[in-house]
C-alpha cells in the first residue's frame, strides 16, 4: 500500500499521511556491510549477544530451494487473491499482444509481483511505494541479504520483552540494512503482525505473544534476492511512475482502499489517501489505457470507487477477499473488494 498507517496510542484510533518521496534519500549498498545492530538495544539478561556471523547459515551463491513469496505482513495484502488477480491478467492469450513490462506502484507486500516473477515472465519490471522504510527493506534484500540475515539473527538470539521495546523506541536509524533489519523483525514480532506509527511517525505497536517466531526467513530471504535481481525499485508517489510510451506495459495498482460505509478495516487509509486521490489514480488509469498501456486496479467495494470507474474503458469485477486484521481470530471475514481492469477479461483461468 501506499501510505503510512498513523494511529494514537488507544487501540483503534487512526489517522494517516502520505509521505512525500522526499522524505528519503537514494541508498547505496555497493561496499556495505552489517552495522552493529545491538549497541543501543541491550539484550535481555539470559539472552548471550551474538555476532552476526554466527547467525548465517550458507552463503547467498548457495541456490535459493524455496519460492519467493512476501517478506512482510502487510495491511491488505494480496497472498489470499493472488489466483484471482492472475486469472484477470491479460497475460497468457492470444487475445492480448505481448506483455515485457510489469509496474506496481503501490508494492507493499508485493504478492502479485512474487507470484509473476516466478516465471520470469517479464523483461522489465518496477516496484516502487511510498513508504521509506519499505523501500529500503526491498533495496537492502536485492543488494545484500547476507547481511540483512545476520543482523536478523541478532535480533532472533535478543528477542524478548525488553529487547523489543527497545529496538522499537529506534525510530531514526540512517543504516539501510539496519532499517531493514527493524522493519522486518518488529513485523514478525508484534502483536497480530500490524504495522502501523503514532502521530510522529514512531512506530507502536506492542509485542506480539508468539512462543517461537519465525524472524530471520533466511530461505525466503535469499528466494526473494534471486527474484528481485535485474528488478528496478523506486521510492515515490503512485503518478510518478514512468512507463514507456512505444511498448504496452501491464500496471497493477493496489492502493489505499476508499473506506466502506461499514466501518470495516479498509477505512485505515480515510485520512491519508483522500477522495482526491482516488480521483487522481483514475485520471491517470484512463490516461494510461490511452497510451496503449494495460492497467489492473484493486480497490474497495465502495459507492465512490463505483461512481469514479462507471464508465469506458473501466470495467468492475466484484471479488471476496479474506482480511485477516481483526484481532479477534474468529471474527475474521472476507471483505466485499473490486477489481477494475481497462481491458477486457477474455476468459477466466
Amino acid at each position: 500500500m501506499g501510505v503510512w498507517v498513523f494511529y494514537d496510542e488507544e487501540p483503534h484510533s487512526v489517522i494517516e499521511i502520505e509521505v512525500t518521496s522526499q522524505t528519503i534519500a537514494p541508498v547505496t549498498l555497493n561496499h556495505y556491510r552489517p552495522p552493529s545492530m545491538i549497541v543501543d538495544c541491550p539484550p535481555e539478561p539470559s539472552s548471550p549477544t551474538v555476532t552476526p556471523q554466527a547467525t548465517i547459515a550458507a552463503p547467498i551463491d548457495a541456490p535459493a530451494t524455496g519460492i519467493a513469496h512476501p517478506f512482510v505482513k502487510w495491511v491488505g495484502g494480496k497472498r489470499g487473491i493472488i489466483q484471482t488477480l492472475l486469472d484477470h491478467l491479460p497475460l497468457g492469450s492470444p487475445d492480448y499482444p505481448v506483455i515485457d513490462r510489469y509496474y506496481e506502484p503501490f508494492t507493499g507486500g508485493g504478492a502479485l509481483f512474487f507470484a509473476l516473477q516466478q516465471r520470469r515472465q517479464f523483461q522489465q519490471v518496477c516496484l516502487s511505494d511510498i513508504n521509506a522504510d519499505l523501500i529500503t527493506a526491498y533495496r537492502v534484500i536485492q543488494s545484500d541479504p547476507d547481511a540483512l540475515i545476520s543482523a536478523l539473527g541478532c535480533h532472533a538470539q535478543n528477542h524478548g520483552k525488553s529487547y523489543y521495546y527497545a529496538i522499537r523506541q529506534q525510530h531514526t536509524l540512517t543504516d539501510p540494512i539496519a532499517r531493514a533489519a527493524r522493519l522486518l523483525y518488529l513485523n514478525r514480532t508484534c502483536y497480530n503482525g500490524l504495522y502501523r506509527v503514532n502521530r510522529r511517525g514512531e512506530f507502536n505497536v506492542p509485542m506480539g505473544r508468539y512462543k517461537n517466531p519465525n524472524i530471520v526467513q533466511a530461505e525466503n530471504l535469499r528466494a526473494c534476492h534471486h527474484v528481485l535481481q535485474g528488478v528496478t525499485i523506486e521510492h515515490h508517489p503512485f503518478d510518478q511512475i514512468t512507463p514507456p510510451h512505444h511498448s504496452p506495459c501491464l500496471i497493477y495498482f493496489d492502493p489505499p482502499y476508499h473506506p466502506n460505509e461499514d466501518g470495516s478495516f479498509t477505512s485505515y487509509s480515510k485520512q491519508g489517501f483522500t477522495a482526491a486521490d482516488q480521483t487522481r489514480l483514475r485520471d491517470l488509469a484512463r490516461d494510461l489505457h490511452e497510451r496503449g498501456h494495460y492497467v489492473m486496479l484493486s480497490n474497495s467495494n465502495a459507492d465512490l470507487i463505483r461512481e469514479l470507474y462507471a464508465t469506458p474503458p473501466f470495467r468492475i469485477f466484484e471479488i471476496h477477499a479474506p482480511r485477516l486484521v481483526n484481532c479477534k481470530s474468529n471474527q475474521r471475514q472476507a471483505v466485499g473488494e473490486v477489481l477494475i481492469t481497462t481491458y477486457p477479461v477474455r476468459k477466466l483461468r
